[in-house]
């Protein structure tokens, strides 16, 4: 069952003495509790200002806001961190990628002015353009049941990302100029081999360029910001910025979820052959046992 999320910033519900309590919801969140017309009785997922994250039926209302009491804890398994690194794009370009890679589980976006980028922001532009993004990412978040609210950071000189994205488990670099045999999982298996990590706790940058794509020099700064560092082709068709935006992202996700769910195989095929050598064994040693 799909349960409708709320993100709580300043409440932490282990530290609610009370069987019942209020959610501290911010002012949109209470009115979008409203239009989804929740009712006493019904439940929903909240994730709190720690990071936990639990299952709350609704006890009553108190002014509009929902009292609820804690139905369950829910279990955090752990997961990859993909981040999208996004070179800024004009017009709602940008609106779209965070909602939809949002949609697909994307953690964090870090808009980048580059080179070939058609949109300059002052200070105050970029301050506001970054709020604008954090609610639609907190939006799409709650609309999809992601676990999390995605990070959304106000955008950043190339520098500035090479110096963000130096111990990343891995960054990919989508160049329209990398060759085709260029695969996002040979991407991914080197970057988790050189950094001896998991796929269930890797963090990985998607690195997409704006309108025209990242420049050579930009794409060869990425490269050299972290050893495992790597060019990825996302085929031959050149693709829109904001089509990129959210192809590349999922392809790793699925790549990512692909191998995480090999890794479990095979540790079930393991425990399974061990448990089958000692089950003989034990069986040899009960019949040396009545000879």
């Amino acid at each position: 069952m799909s349960l409708q999320h709320f993100y709580l910033h300043d409440q932490v519900l282990a530290d609610e003495g009370a069987p019942s309590f209020p959610l501290r919801l911010s002012p949109d969140d209470a009115k979008h509790a409203r239009v989804l017309r929740l009712a006493p009785g019904e439940h929903i997922a909240v994730v709190d200002a720690a990071q936990d994250y639990f299952e709350c039926e609704i006890a009553a209302f108190d002014d509009a806001i929902p009292v609820v009491r804690i139905a369950q804890r829910l279990d955090d398994e752990e997961r990859p961190l993909v981040m999208l690194v996004q070179g800024l794009a004009k017009g709602d370009k940008m609106e779209t990628v965070i909602r939809h890679a949002t949609e697909l589980g994307v953690s964090a976006f870090v808009p980048m002015s580059c080179e070939r980028s058609i949109v300059r922001l002052d200070a105050r532009k970029a301050a506001a353009r970054t709020q604008r993004w954090r609610a639609i990412a907190k939006s799409a978040a709650m609309q999809s049941g992601q676990r999390a609210c995605p990070e959304v950071g106000e955008p950043m000189a190339l520098a500035d990302v090479c110096a963000f994205l130096a111990h990343a488990t891995a960054v990919l670099v989508c160049w329209e100029e990398a060759p085709l045999d260029a695969r996002i999982e040979k991407a991914l298996e080197r970057g988790l081999r050189l950094d001896r990590a998991l796929p269930e706790n890797a963090r990985i940058a998607v690195v997409v360029g704006p309108e025209g794509g990242l420049s050579r020099s930009e794409a060869n700064a990425l490269l050299a910001c972290n050893p495992r560092a790597s060019l990825v082709s996302l085929g031959s068709s050149i693709l829109r910025t904001e089509t990129a935006g959210i192809v590349a992202p999922a392809l790793v996700l699925h790549e990512l979820g692909r191998m995480m769910h090999d890794a479990r195989e095979a540790q079930e095929r393991t425990s399974a052959h061990v448990e089958s050598r000692r089950k003989e064994a034990g069986d040899a040693c009960e019949a040396g046992g009545q000879s």
